[in-house]
């Protein structure tokens, strides 16, 4: 079957419109990876790559990895990277799990105060995160946890928006029937929770996994509250570091922040299917 000229022009606004939104979203990304590979010296501010009269008009002798040698050679990369990837590691873990179980809980438990537990989840949800740390540095203080990698993870533990996240998760993707009948021949709740709900949750569990350690990876402000020893600060805070005093050496800057991106771009390629179909779960029924 042919199709017609307005179904061919349709389509072909489409593609269009999908190229233009496609490049405009890669292009800072191009932007960076050019400016993290020039070397030093006149016209180093200028756009993407330096010109000259080599091939596709670029001065390919200006063109090198030497900012990356700089970033894990001579300012050692490597601990604050193993930092954030530690950091944000336990940090998602911990948040996912906590956060399944509430959610499970609020959804398929009935017990008293329920209602008061969910509405107290829905207010939390509307508290800035700024406002918390005065409290929350106080709190860490009088527990000893200043300067450690518990003080960052901990509280992280509970988020509002996991608990919320999974309850309706639950809702609409763990049939109460199965639970029932897992009851009668003898499951136990953390048997029925972990063999039977669990693996029915895992788009959503997926997705909140990628949302938590995005935002553990990025988190820049906690980290400077909570730690004071240089050697414990993730990858944000070394990067923001870089940033001179009288001057800003752009293309080490774009190395360390092309450093910072790829491991969440490599988890995100391992996780997106399950993150789309985990951001749809719970969207009709609740």
């Amino acid at each position: 079957m042919r199709n017609t000229p307005r179904e061919i022009v349709g389509r072909t606004t489409q593609h269009l419109l999908l190229y233009t939104g496609a490049l405009i979203v890669l292009l800072p990304f191009v932007y960076m990876l050019c400016v993290s590979v020039r070397e030093p010296g006149p016209g180093a501010l200028g756009m993407f790559l330096p010109a000259g009269n080599g091939a596709l008009g670029v001065d390919w002798s200006r063109v090198g990895l030497g900012n990356y040698i700089r970033l894990f050679v001579e300012l050692d990369v490597i601990q604050p990277l193993l930092n954030s990837i530690f950091f944000s590691a336990a940090s998602a873990s911990l948040a996912t799990v906590t956060a399944a179980m509430a959610g499970y809980t609020l959804a398929k438990h009935r017990f008293v105060g329920r209602r008061a537990v969910f509405a107290t989840v829905l207010a939390a949800l509307v508290i800035p995160g700024p406002l918390l740390l005065a409290p929350l540095y106080t709190m860490l203080f009088r527990l000893g946890l200043l300067d450690t990698y518990a003080g960052l993870i901990l509280p992280a533990a509970a988020p509002a928006f996991g608990v919320f996240l999974f309850r309706q998760a639950s809702i609409s993707s763990v049939p109460t029937e199965l639970l029932e009948a897992a009851r009668i021949d003898g499951c136990g709740e953390y048997r029925a929770f972990f063999s039977i709900a669990l693996p029915l949750l895992r788009p959503m569990t997926s997705a909140f996994v990628l949302i938590s350690f995005l935002g553990a990876w990025n988190n820049f402000l906690l980290p400077q509250v909570i730690l004071t020893n240089e050697d414990k600060f993730p990858l944000a805070v070394f990067v923001a570091q870089l940033r001179g005093l009288y001057g800003t050496d752009y293309g080490l800057i774009m190395a360390s922040t092309f450093v910072s991106i790829a491991p969440v771009m490599v988890l995100f390629l391992f996780l997106q299917r399950e993150f789309i179909s985990g951001l749809t779960a719970g969207a009709v029924k609740g």
